[in-house]
């Protein structure tokens, strides 16, 4: 299997997933520039954090438009999996591939702290190996982290398991005074309806190990191997 991390202009986290996927979890990496078309031999598409050009207009917008993002919407048309983080969440909503967008946080200032979140749903290709109501710790680095979306969409999302992860308490409690940004019910992360597209504004590339006395996020990563592998999910 073969990852690819995608570089936009002012992404500042890929060199963090490359690090991830190939050094930790010694997958075979490649690093795909923004105007790159060609996918052929990737199984999993990663779209890292960063400013992609310096989030002008608004967070993900123009990024949306690179070369690179028509093909990568043809990629999880075919159900293959991609995630974005933090700017790659924003890029994905713009994109149509994520439903809801990334307001500006509730306290109008950049947050950078490690948080609590809740696994709600364990079975999409990137939770598949942790336990439903699970909480991991995982780093925070945002000014766009506040997730919204319109009450029908909301309750559509509800029922089709598409809430992935929420803010919490250490204890699982899902609770206002945990939301670090006043996200919508606490929503940290969310998948499209085939789940094989996850946005998470948490970043798992930043506790991946021991040296960085957090380990949680290698459990996302795990997961979406397993799944290539043929793990699989329910449904």
């Amino acid at each position: 299997m073969k990852f690819g991390v995608v570089v936009f202009p002012g992404s500042n986290c890929d060199i963090d997933c490359y690090h991830a996927l190939r050094d930790v979890m010694g997958q075979p990496t490649e690093y795909i520039w923004h105007k790159d078309r060609d996918l052929s031999g990737f199984d999993c598409i990663v779209l890292p954090g960063g400013f992609s050009y310096g989030d002008y207009l608004r967070c993900g917008a123009i990024a949306r438009f690179s070369p690179v993002m028509d093909k990568v919407i043809e990629f999880a048309d075919r159900g293959k999996p991609v995630i974005g983080i933090c700017n790659g969440f924003q890029i994905l909503t713009e994109a149509g591939l994520l439903p809801g967008t990334l307001l500006r946080n509730q306290n109008m200032k950049f947050i950078c702290e490690t948080i609590s979140v809740k696994v709600e749903n364990a079975n999409t290709p990137f939770t598949n190996l942790c336990e439903e109501g699970q909480v991991l710790n995982i780093p925070i680095a945002h000014g766009d982290g506040n997730y919204f979306v319109d009450d029908s969409t909301l309750e559509e999302m509800q029922v089709n398991g598409q809430i992935v992860f929420r803010y919490c308490g250490p204890d699982g409690q899902v609770i206002e005074g945990r939301n670090p940004n006043g996200s919508l019910k606490n929503i940290a992360g969310v998948c499209n309806k085939k789940r094989n597209v996850l946005g998470m504004m948490p970043h798992p590339e930043r506790c991946m190990e021991r040296i960085l006395n957090n380990e949680d996020g290698v459990i996302i990563f795990k997961s979406i191997i397993n799944y290539l592998e043929g793990g699989g999910i329910d449904g």
